[in-house]
């Protein structure tokens, strides 16, 4: 297919498709898919090789959340049954993430719930990732707590925070329709004031929520544009007791074609495949590590993800290998400007080359909403208007705020 060899070539080369090449790779159909992946894996093999980077998260706060992001599980007036409570204490929070570094980790995800972090939330990540660091100098932190306001990314930074996570979600032209209470403009200016202390910028998005091609395609130039070291693509999982728990609008194929698209779009950064990745590509899950080169290990915030020794056996089955500690996760190339950006001499923002968790607060899965378009030729719907399917949504109930063990 010209459309893959064309592509492939300049992912391999480091080069952005256009726009049109873009979409065109969502509009292949289930013949193609395996050329798809295949050519995608290409290119994640030139920059990657087959190395997996292992994410853990650790929810320090859950639910309480005066936002009304659509897809969020911890939205203000959510229904769903979900674990809530306030802040971990740092020694707590140090034993779930030691759980997940033991199970092979690299990076801990710390996420509270909420629109932002006042000064005194602050003070409490930083005595959580002192806990952490004591117990583990090596391992990376990613802190996700909503929007910043001046000077609270130098202070994470200061504290030992690698990166900063908050997602762009979808569009800026469907953002409105998801949420009331802040603006896709807010998101940007976090991502941007995370940029300038230098912290790598971790920003995703969302897909499922009935969000159009040009939707996705967008989102994913945007977060591009914004020089994102690390995309998570999450799949939304559609919690009952939130406004989007009939929207399931994915399907495996559709899955891969996401995956791909943001790989092309991305070729040397990291593209992680985030929240509801066990719901919406079940089965194929191992065919998305030939497309992406990180996951996170066990267990989401709100829901629960496969075992984490499946996780495992998952990435050696399927041929790949846990990328070590030691082992840079970006390319020579992209790591360079990312250290010129920490340092504070990089203009294009951290992580730009020169050739992506929360919602309002850090609650995690999100997307776009609007009416659900009808299914792409060749996929079936994933279920009836009318049908929940929480045989395939699982609450967390064990790990960080219970008293049983962790997933890791």
């Amino acid at each position: 297919m010209d459309l893959l060899d064309t592509l492939t070539a300049k992912g391999l080369r480091g080069e952005v498709p256009t726009r049109e090449e873009a979409l065109a790779v969502l509009a292949t159909t289930d013949d193609e898919l395996l050329d798809v992946v295949a050519a995608a894996g290409k290119v994640r093999r030139r920059w990657f090789g087959r190395r997996v980077k292992l994410n853990y998260l650790v929810n320090l706060k859950s639910g309480l959340c005066p936002e009304d992001c659509s897809y969020c599980s911890q939205r203000l007036g959510s229904k769903a049954e979900i674990l809530k409570y306030t802040w971990l204490k740092p020694d707590q929070a140090a034993d779930a993430a030691r759980a997940g570094v033991a199970g092979g980790a690299k990076r801990v995800c710390l996420v509270a719930s909420g629109r932002g972090p006042t000064d005194r939330d602050i003070d409490r990540v930083t005595d959580t990732m002192a806990a952490i660091k004591d117990a583990d100098p090596e391992v990376e932190i990613c802190v996700c707590l909503g929007l910043l306001s001046d000077n609270q990314a130098e202070r994470l930074k200061a504290a030992g925070a690698d990166a900063y996570n908050h997602n762009l979600n979808t569009s800026e032209n469907t953002y409105g329709t998801i949420t009331k209470t802040h603006t896709y403009a807010d998101r940007v200016d976090t991502v941007q004031k995370a940029h300038g202390a230098g912290l790598s910028a971790c920003s995703g998005l969302i897909a499922g929520m009935g969000e159009s091609d040009e939707d996705l395609v967008d989102v994913v130039f945007a977060l591009r544009e914004l020089g994102s070291d690390s995309v998570p693509v999450n799949f939304l999982i559609p919690f009952e007791g939130t406004p989007l728990a009939k929207e399931w609008n994915l399907t495996p194929q559709r899955c891969l074609r996401i995956l791909a698209m943001v790989r092309f779009v991305n070729p040397d950064t990291e593209v992680r495949i985030a929240g509801g990745r066990e719901v919406h590509l079940r089965s194929m899950q191992p065919l998305g590590l030939h497309i992406a080169n990180s996951i996170f290990l066990g267990d989401y915030l709100t829901s629960e993800g496969q075992a984490g020794q499946t996780d495992l056996d998952m990435i050696k089955d399927a041929g790949f290998e846990v990328e070590g500690a030691g082992e840079a996760t970006l390319p020579r190339h992209r790591a360079d400007v990312a250290e010129a950006a920490q340092a504070g001499h990089a203009s294009g923002g951290c992580g730009s080359a020169a050739s992506a968790c929360g919602s309002g607060g850090g609650c995690g899965p999100c997307g776009g909403h609007a009416h659900a378009p009808s299914a792409p030729a060749g996929e079936a719907s994933e279920a009836s208007d009318d049908e929940l399917r929480g045989d395939l949504v699982k609450v967390r109930r064990r790990g960080a705020g219970t008293e049983l063990a962790p997933n890791a």
